[in-house]
């Protein structure tokens, strides 16, 4: 049974206690309570951004890096589409049905759904799922912010929602760990393939918490006064029309949407793609190292294996060895795993399989789809005559009398797979694991900033700390010495305008509207933000693509956004050491 609840919200004593020695028993189960679930939250968050890119380039049907980059964009825009929605309508459910009853739905949402993902046989209902899980994931902040508010002292308040905050970075920290874990497990060959179902799997955990809400979590006071003060004075709780329609609120309103916009899109839209960025640096690595090894001599014994023998060809098919596994001496031209899905290609429609018949294939660029070919390229170009010269004189070469079997061939690029996978994969962890240890001490540095010298101010200084932050990252970061001390510098900075949000937004609105204000903050900015990472998408897959790693100068070119937060400043309300409005 959970300890009795307490309407207390006096003064801190003379004594001058710290504000989390004056907080009772219940006030302590309410804090650890919405600090857990939105930690489960950014927990599913972030298996997300681990599990991303890999996700995505299992489901495309034509998985070049610059596809891989554009549909990983679009499904963080999708999530923050589904956050922005479902912290819009959870937030007025709060207001109108209560805070406790509303959560429960809400991590219901982005648990069940998160753990779905893990069985997507597409990018479409990839999309759909991550649609409804960040529907769960928009309305949990909100809920777990105002009901903290109302529930704590006035004088605990500040920190108690910087507490809040900065543990959420524990459950983007988790997300890491799990990410290290899978790693090891795909180096060790306990998994074998597509790690990241078993990533989003995890996900579901976070719904455990809800037997604990169903059970002991209680209204607050604050809110059943307001309710029932509403019904005499006819102010109805979670009123849209009461939040624009109110020259204060809507100001408030405004200038908190145009706040969370700045943060959310240097978080979603540039910040969270930090991952893919080291993920494409130690990906390039390895496959360098692995052609330094021969491996491009090994895979072109395999492919004139191939053309010779319809044996070793019906084994390598029923291997489901994706041609893409496969490695050229030069990768721009990629005539080896095309050679080799257009004789897989060749193999599934039952005809002759001969240099003659896989370049009149390519020629025709006419590949049924779905077929190995489609798969490996579905933008293909008809092949140029210089194309047709170098690929026929592949396939004309003659295989050594001792060249390795189709088994020695396939277990070498399975091995290779694995490890190329696992190596990626810890690495984006580590990426992940750094950027959230610097944002628990970057929410925190930003609590102790506010509560010094003010809402405003401390704003200010980490808007621009942000935006230099992510520039150096994007720009620089190119060894693995360099994640050790970018990766928590860039959390730090970008996450530390979170905790303001968590401080600064219930401060801004009545205790009937404190919920759906704060969603409202928070989610609209996510409507605009949604942009974010399809812009990002465009940049790097479009604008900047002949560049040398695009992704990094559309970074560098997204942070103009953090302008938009400091410009913003002058309107914002001052809320330290105000009382909450009423």
């Amino acid at each position: 049974m959970a300890p009795s609840d307490s309407t207390h919200t006096g003064v801190m004593d003379q004594g001058g206690r710290a504000w989390y020695r004056i907080l009772t028993a219940y006030q302590w189960f309410v804090l650890i309570v919405c600090t857990l679930g939105w930690a489960f939250d950014t927990f599913d968050q972030q298996l997300f951004n681990v599990a991303r890119q890999s996700a995505v380039k299992d489901l495309l049907p034509s998985p070049t890096p610059e596809m891989v980059n554009q549909a990983a964009g679009w499904a963080t825009a999708v999530m923050l589409i589904g956050w922005a929605t479902g912290g819009i309508i959870f937030g007025m459910m709060g207001d109108r049905f209560g805070r406790a009853k509303t959560m429960i739905v809400t991590i219901v949402f982005y648990s069940v759904f998160t753990g779905l993902s893990a069985f997507s046989f597409s990018l479409t209902d990839f999309l759909i799922y991550r649609f409804l899980a960040g529907l769960g994931i928009g309305g949990q902040f909100g809920l777990g912010t105002a009901m903290v508010a109302e529930s704590l002292p006035d004088q605990a308040r500040p920190k108690a929602l910087g507490f809040l905050q900065a543990f959420s970075a524990m459950g983007n920290i988790s997300a890491g760990l799990v990410g290290m874990l899978f790693a090891w497990l795909i180096l060790q060959g306990t998994i074998q393939s597509q790690p990241w179902r078993w990533m989003f799997g995890v996900g579901i955990l976070p719904a455990l918490l809800v037997v604990i809400i169903m059970f002991w979590l209680k209204e607050p006071e604050k809110w059943k006064q307001a309710v029932a003060e509403g019904k005499t004075r006819k102010h109805k709780a979670g009123s849209m029309i009461e939040l624009f329609g109110d020259p204060r609120w809507r100001h408030r309103a405004i200038v908190g949407i145009i706040l969370a916009t700045a943060g959310v899109v240097g978080l979603w839209g540039i910040g969270v793609f930090g991952v893919d960025l080291v993920q494409n640096i130690f990906r390039s690595r390895i496959t360098q190292e692995y052609r330094q090894q021969g491996d491009p001599e090994q895979d072109r014994l395999l492919a004139l294996l191939l053309f010779e023998d319809r044996e070793a060809l019906d084994a390598f098919a029923k291997s489901a060895i994706p041609p893409r596994s496969l490695m050229d001496s030069d990768n721009q031209h990629r005539d080896i795993p095309l050679l080799v899905a257009g004789a897989l290609t060749l193999h599934t429609q039952g005809k002759p399989v001969t240099p003659e018949a896989v370049l009149e294939l390519l020629d025709q660029d006419q590949a049924a789809d779905g077929s190995p070919l489609a798969r490996l390229d579905g933008k293909r170009k008809a092949q140029s005559a210089e194309d047709r010269r170098r690929r026929a004189q592949i396939m004309s070469q003659e295989l050594p009398l001792e060249s390795p079997s189709i088994q020695t061939h396939m277990d070498r690029v399975r091995e290779r797979e694995k490890q190329v996978s696992g190596y990626v994969a810890r690495w984006g962890s580590i990426q992940l694991l750094l950027f959230n240890i610097g944002a628990f001490f970057g929410i925190y540095a930003f609590s102790l900033t506010a509560g010094n010298v003010g809402r405003r101010p401390a704003f200010a200084v980490f808007f621009i700390a942000a935006l230099a932050a992510t520039v150096i990252f994007f720009l620089f970061v190119r060894e693995w010495y360099h994640v050790l001390w970018l990766a928590p510098l860039m959390g730090f900075c970008q996450l530390s305008v979170f905790g303001g949000y968590a401080i600064y937004f219930p401060e801004l609105f009545p205790t009937r509207l404190r919920s759906t204000g704060t969603s409202m903050c928070y989610n609209i900015g996510r409507y605009i933000s949604a942009a974010g990472p399809a812009m990002l998408g465009v940049l790097s897959g479009v604008v900047f693509a002949g560049f040398d790693e695009p992704i990094r100068w559309a970074g560098v070119t997204m942070c103009v956004f953090y302008v938009i937060g400091l410009l913003v400043l002058p309107f914002a309300p001052e809320t330290k050491d105000q009382p909450l409005p009423e």
